[in-house]
């Protein structure tokens, strides 16, 4: 079916429009500065945690957050931390129900990752350290972990 008057067509293509990305939230500690700073007497044990959320909105909009915490430390003593709540609003159309969530959950993040990753280096950096570079992220495989942790929480206890 053809487009008529500005009318949607029967099989529109499934699209998915960056509208917005921004820093919602953000912190980086240097606790132990200008201690820290020298070089460290043994490898750093880098520590990174990856969390998504997601939000409906109006007009098939999804308001998407990718936090990402961590941070460094040698012998139990911090060398710098952080938070970052790097978020972005999303327009989602056409596509089927099912494939809704995957799509948010999944290809939304791994847009907002690369932007993610760079504000993360240059703080780092900034801090006095060499660039923190974060290994990309397998958000099928954080998702499919997500799925997972929800049914074992639905299971009734004692079941297996």
């Amino acid at each position: 079916m053809a487009t008529q008057n500005g009318g949607p067509t029967q099989n529109q293509a499934p699209s998915l429009n960056v509208l917005a990305q921004y820093i919602k939230d953000f912190s980086f500690e240097n606790p132990n500065a200008p201690r820290s700073l020298g070089a460290p007497q043994s490898q750093p044990d880098v520590n990174i945690q990856i969390h998504v959320n997601a939000k409906p909105g109006a007009n098939n909009e999804f308001e998407v957050e990718l936090k990402v915490e961590g941070g460094a430390k040698v012998g139990g003593e911090t060398l710098f931390a952080f938070e970052l709540v790097y978020a972005g609003i999303f327009r989602v159309l056409n596509v089927p129900e099912q494939a809704l969530q995957p799509v948010v959950l999944i290809e939304c993040p791994r847009m907002l990752f690369p932007f993610a990753r760079q504000i993360i280096a240059e703080a780092v950096r900034n801090g006095g350290f060499p660039p923190l570079l974060i290994d990309p992220v397998d958000f099928t495989a954080l998702y499919q972990q997500r799925l997972q942790e929800n049914a074992a929480a639905q299971q009734p206890a004692g079941q297996a």
